[in-house]
Order: structure tokens, then C-alpha cells, then sequence
């Protein structure tokens, strides 16, 4: 029997590694190739064909929607599942991807449970599960059964202190707790953002930012952020309200305040794009001071 091979494209080391344990550890009869850009990934597949293609959308030298553009030109790719793994929720791009034959999207960030599912459903529509429940024991394909998210992922389900939402992760809603005491919006001025985790949506202030991180707070809820979460930073900034979706993961979580019970807790937020795009509009926001130096809790 042939293994069912799926590329995973993303020019983040982070997210790739993410995408490829929990595929693993669900499907340990799968064949995983991995290509950093659109560029690299078009060379391998005209060598090499495959049964899924996990790609990133927004990459350096050749995005996800071109190389979906290139896939679908292609006799040999026509019928290909292609997913795409982005940060970007809104319609126009929703509905450029879908012109251009996406078949499914996650978004980010996402928990290992909505990964599996959506690849057990790109699958099965290709006739190609069957394949991979052969190798596979019934519980571990069992959709739910490891509802793990990202840190579980990565620790092999040790951790499970965070609930996945159960919509996709760029189209949550706050829970109640975030919504009724979290700090100001991103829109309501300088050096505030929004940190979507697979839990929900939180406001945040940032207090220090560079190229590799930012340093933020935010109102601490019924679900604490986990360390090395994935999870999608939105800064909007400037009078056109431009905004930028940063991907990355929970690097450190403290708390704000010195004391057992501070309502506030401090992030350390890793960044993982290299995207040029994103590295200009991070330069320029560092250079206009876009942080809030002087937080006071409750202010």
C-alpha cells in the first residue's frame, strides 16, 4: 500500500514543526515533506506529487495564493487538496482564495483538533483516509478524541490547561471574562492590539516591541494563555488604520502585578513571520514609538 503523502508549506519553522507532530501523532503512517516558501514548494512538486498540500498564505518570493494559482493549473494538481493556513479572515480574501480552487481554509491560530479535522476531511473527500486508518490505531483517528491544543501539541498531551474554541481560531469571539474587563482596543489608540489564541480573543498593551518580539499586557480571564501557544497578533496603527497580522506563539507568561492574584499578566510573544511586508511595517511602528511604556493596571 502507498503511504498518502501531504506538503506543508509555511515559511515559519515554528508553525511547520506544529503542523507536522500533530499530523504524526494522529496519523503515524503519513509521509510529510515540508518546503519555507511557494517557490520551493513549486520545484519539489514537479518532481515529486503528493495527496494534500497544507500551505501559509502570506510568504517571501511566492505566496500561498500563487502557488494555489499555479496547482490548479496543472493536470497532475488539479484535483489536489489544498488548505490554507492563514491569519487572514477577511472576505474579499476569502473569496479571492476560493476563485482560485482553495479547498478548505484554518486559520490561525488554530488547535491541533481543528487541524486533524480538517485534514481528515481533505482526506476522506479524496478517498484517501482509508489508506492512513490501516496504519493508524481507531482512537487516534478518532475526531475529538485528542482535542489537544497547540501546547498540548508540542508536549505530547501532557498540558491541556486551555479549551479549543470550536469555530475556526480567526473568527472567534471573546469569552465573557476578556470582553468585560480586558484593556482598551486595538482602535482606540497607540500601543493596543488584539491577541487571538485558539481559546478566544484578548486586548492587549504593548509595552516594548522589536523585530523578533513584543512584550505585552493583558486582563487576566477564566483561561490563562499558555506558554509556546500559537496565536495571531493584530496591531492597527496610523490614520488609515493600517493593519498588520503578526503570527508567533507565547514565548513567557508572568504575572503583571507582584502578587499571587494580579488581574494583570505580562506575555512575551515570539514572532515567527519573516515576511518583508511585516518586518517594514514592524520597523515603522518601533520607529514611532508605537508601545505604552507607562501601564497602569486599571488605568
Amino acid at each position: 500500500m502507498s503511504k498518502v503523502s501531504v506538503l506543508v508549506v509555511d515559511d515559519a519553522t515554528f508553525i511547520r514543526d506544529l503542523v507536522k507532530k500533530g499530523l504524526r501523532d494522529h496519523f503515524p503512517g503519513i509521509q510529510i515533506e515540508e518546503a519555507i516558501n511557494g517557490r520551493k514548494a513549486l520545484q519539489m512538486l514537479t518532481r515529486k506529487p503528493v495527496d494534500l498540500i497544507l500551505c501559509d498564505w502570506e510568504m517571501p518570493e511566492m505566496s500561498g495564493l500563487e502557488l494555489l494559482s499555479w496547482c490548479r493549473e496543472q493536470d497532475s494538481l488539479k484535483i489536489v487538496p489544498f488548505i490554507m493556513v492563514t491569519s487572514r479572515g477577511d472576505k474579499e480574501n476569502v473569496v479571492q482564495a476560493i476563485q482560485a480552487g482553495v479547498s478548505d481554509f484554518i486559520g490561525k491560530p488554530f488547535s491541533n483538533e481543528q487541524l486533524i479535522t480538517k485534514v481528515k476531511k481533505a482526506l476522506s473527500r479524496a478517498g484517501k483516509l482509508q489508506a492512513l486508518a490501516a496504519s493508524a490505531p481507531p482512537k487516534m483517528l478518532s475526531t475529538g478524541a485528542y482535542a489537544n491544543d497547540s501546547l498540548s501539541a508540542l508536549t505530547g498531551g501532557k498540558a491541556d490547561a486551555s479549551k479549543p474554541a470550536s469555530a475556526p481560531a480567526a473568527q472567534t469571539v471573546p469569552t465573557p471574562a476578556a470582553s468585560k474587563t480586558a484593556a482598551p482596543s486595538a482602535s482606540s489608540g497607540r500601543g493596543q492590539g488584539q491577541l487571538r489564541l485558539p481559546s478566544g480573543t484578548m486586548s492587549c498593551v504593548i509595552k516594548a516591541l522589536s523585530l523578533k518580539e513584543a512584550l505585552l499586557v493583558v486582563k487576566r480571564s477564566e483561561v490563562l494563555p499558555q506558554v509556546l501557544e500559537s496565536a495571531v497578533l493584530d496591531l492597527e496603527q496610523g490614520e488609515a488604520a493600517e493593519t498588520a497580522r503578526l503570527n508567533g506563539y507565547l514565548h513567557a507568561v508572568a504575572a503583571f502585578e507582584p502578587k499571587p492574584d494580579s488581574d494583570w499578566l505580562q506575555l512575551t510573544f515570539k514572532f515567527v513571520d519573516r515576511d518583508p511586508q511585516k518586518l517594514d511595517y514592524l520597523s515603522r511602528l518601533i520607529a514611532h514609538g508605537t508601545v505604552q511604556k507607562h501601564f497602569v493596571p486599571g488605568a
